[in-house]
C-alpha cells in the first residue's frame, strides 16, 4: 500500500510539473500573438496617419479608446479581431456595428503624431490613464482588473514607428504623455 502512495505521489508531482511549465508556455504564446495583434492594428493607423499629415486618429473629447479606433473601421482596419487581445477574457467584436458600441481590449495614447516614433500609441489595457515612470505599475501586479489582459504578467506596448516590447506589471521604461496626449483606457 505505501508502494501505491508514492507512486500516485510521484505521478501528481510530474503532473504538476509538466503542466505548471506549460502554463507559463502558453502566456508567453499569447504575449506574443498580442504583439504580433497590435502590429497588424498599427497597420491600419499608419496609413490613417499618412492620410491625416501624420496624426494618428483623434476624437475631440473622447473618454474611452474606442472613440478614436472607430476612425480606423472599415476603411483602414476591417478585422475587428484586432481590438481584442488574445489573451484578454473580451468578448469578440460583432460585425457590422460601431466599435464604440463595444469593449475594446487595449489603451490608446490619442493625440500622438508619427514623429513621435519612440513613444507609446496603443498597449494592452492599463491600470490608470496616467503618464508612468520606470517601475511604477502599468498593468495588473495581481492579475485583477484593471489591467489585466495578461492576468499579472505584464503585457505589450506598441510604439509609433510601429514595434512593440513587453513589459513586466510595473513598467520597464517610462510611457510618458506630452503636451496634448490622453491616456484613453478601454470601457470598463
Amino acid at each position: 500500500m505505501l508502494e501505491l502512495l508514492v507512486v500516485v505521489a510521484i505521478a501528481l508531482l510530474l503532473t504538476t510539473m509538466y503542466w505548471g511549465s506549460q502554463s507559463g508556455t502558453k502566456a508567453k504564446e499569447q504575449r506574443i500573438a498580442c504583439a504580433q495583434t497590435l502590429q497588424k492594428l498599427y497597420i491600419g493607423a499608419q496609413i490613417y496617419q499618412n492620410e491625416q499629415n501624420g496624426r494618428f486618429p483623434a476624437v475631440i473629447g473622447a473618454k474611452t479608446a474606442e472613440e478614436p479606433m472607430q476612425l480606423l473601421v472599415p476603411k483602414y482596419n476591417a478585422d475587428l479581431s484586432l481590438f481584442i487581445c488574445p489573451a484578454a477574457k473580451d468578448e469578440a467584436l460583432p460585425s457590422g456595428e460601431p466599435v464604440t458600441k463595444h469593449k475594446i481590449s487595449y489603451a490608446y495614447y490619442m493625440g500622438r503624431h508619427s514623429e513621435a516614433a519612440q513613444l507609446p500609441l496603443i498597449s494592452d489595457r492599463q491600470v490608470d490613464t496616467l503618464a508612468k515612470i520606470a517601475g511604477q505599475d502599468v498593468f495588473s501586479t495581481n492579475g485583477k482588473p484593471p489591467g489585466s489582459n495578461h492576468e499579472k504578467s505584464g503585457g505589450n506596448v506598441l510604439f509609433c514607428d510601429g514595434h512593440a516590447d513587453y513589459s513586466p506589471a510595473k513598467a520597464a521604461f517610462a510611457l510618458p504623455l506630452g503636451d496634448g496626449i490622453s491616456l484613453l483606457n478601454p470601457k470598463p
